[in-house]
């Protein structure tokens, strides 16, 4: 009787390949793994209404983004049909954290705030809110840059946000 020992040198290294793809991708999927910003929204949720203070703000402009890249349907009008997502406020504060030695703030921690509503058809509204922290150095000598390092923390702060308010969405438990 012919024996073939079969040992790993008997594999091409195309097969090898395709192999520990398989495993990565049967492993990968078994934990839960999802790609960022792909959030499943529930069916009650697909089609809202979005209302803001401001509809042109950069906020209120980076949530209808992240809602249609979610596949939401945005309507025009609020009906007592559609689901009603209502950017109530946000808000920028600053906080020292920190002094040099002749006073000046060496650093400060920033603080954007969202606070919003999530109403659902014939239900009443539930409220929520954002909170985003950063720290800021502020080093008065190079001010032309730090004011557009600021800019672009507050740029940031607001993309976070407006990802956590889908984020919010997609984990409301409708009935």
């Amino acid at each position: 009787m012919l024996k073939k020992n079969l040992s790993f040198n008997s594999f091409s290294p195309k097969a090898l390949g395709s192999v520990l793809l398989a495993l990565v991708i049967l492993t990968s999927a078994g934990c839960g793994f999802q790609l960022q910003r792909s959030y499943q929204i529930p069916p009650q949720l697909t089609t809202l209404h979005l209302s803001s203070q401001d509809e042109y703000s950069e906020l209120t402009r980076l949530v209808r983004e992240r809602l249609r890249l979610s596949n939401v349907n945005l309507v025009d009008s609020a009906s007592k049909d559609v689901a009603d997502l209502r950017l109530i406020r946000d808000s920028l504060e600053r906080a020292t954290l920190s002094l040099y030695p002749t006073g000046n703030v060496a650093e400060y921690e920033l603080i954007y705030q969202v606070e919003f509503a999530v109403a659902l058809p014939d239900s009443a509204p539930g409220f929520y809110n954002v909170e985003i922290r950063r720290d800021y150095l502020d080093d008065p000598r190079t001010a032309l840059a730090k004011s557009r390092e600021m800019d672009l923390l507050t740029k940031e702060m607001r993309i976070q946000a407006a990802d956590r308010i889908v984020q919010t969405l997609s984990s409301i438990e409708v009935n």
